[in-house]
């Protein structure tokens, strides 16, 4: 968490596994009148035609990883680097910086919302973010969990969202690092009464006074 008291505007990270919930997380806080920026649509904004991150994909990957409408072509990316570490570092290596400084661009905006939530799957593991954000929140479930959902979302083999797992901060690691948790492991209701307690602190932080 960053000490730079000098900042009026909250800054939250949130983040988990593939498959935890953060995406419902964001709404339930989206409701309640927060700011949120998501990093995964960030991601697709660069990414799609005329995308600002499209002519370097180009020109280190080459033209066939391009399709036909300018867009990147997500599966025949994904099947080059998803075994490949180097290859993943360097398309991490052209996207993360972009991300990152639209997430700072926007979150400077002015805004009427008492604090801002960034989605951000990747928090612990890219640089640049812990310093930046004032508080980190993971959503958490247990994992066998993680893998059914995340099988029944996208047609993806259990072994198929293992490998995915087994490429993001594990998850006691993300457990001991994030400020908060909140336990996405039982209904709606419970999830809806957890993000309604956190926003009471986080406006109180807000306000100054916590």
């Amino acid at each position: 968490m960053s000490t730079d008291a000098a900042r009026t505007h909250l800054l939250i990270g949130l983040t988990g596994g593939i498959g935890s919930g953060k995406s419902t997380v964001a709404a339930l806080f989206a409701q309640l009148g927060v700011r949120i920026i998501d990093t995964d649509e960030l991601s697709r904004n660069l990414t799609q035609s005329g995308g600002a991150a499209i002519a370097a994909i180009r020109a280190a990957f080459g033209a066939e990883y391009i399709d036909a409408s300018g867009a990147l072509d997500r599966s025949k990316m994904r099947a080059r680097v998803f075994s490949n570490p180097a290859e993943k570092a360097r398309l991490e290596a052209i996207l993360h910086p972009a991300i990152l400084e639209q997430v700072k661009r926007l979150a400077a905006n002015p805004t009427a919302a008492p604090y801002t939530v960034a989605v951000i799957p990747l928090l612990f593991q890219i640089s640049g973010y812990r310093d930046w954000l004032q508080l980190t929140l993971a959503v958490d479930c247990p994992e066998d969990t993680q893998i059914a959902r995340t099988m029944q979302r996208s047609g993806l083999s259990k072994p198929e969202v293992q490998a995915i797992m087994a490429q993001q901060t594990p998850r006691p690691q993300r457990l001991q690092l994030a400020d908060d948790v909140i336990h996405n492991d039982a209904d709606l209701s419970a999830l809806t009464e957890q993000v309604a307690q956190l926003h009471k602190r986080y406006l109180t932080i807000t306000a100054g006074s916590d």
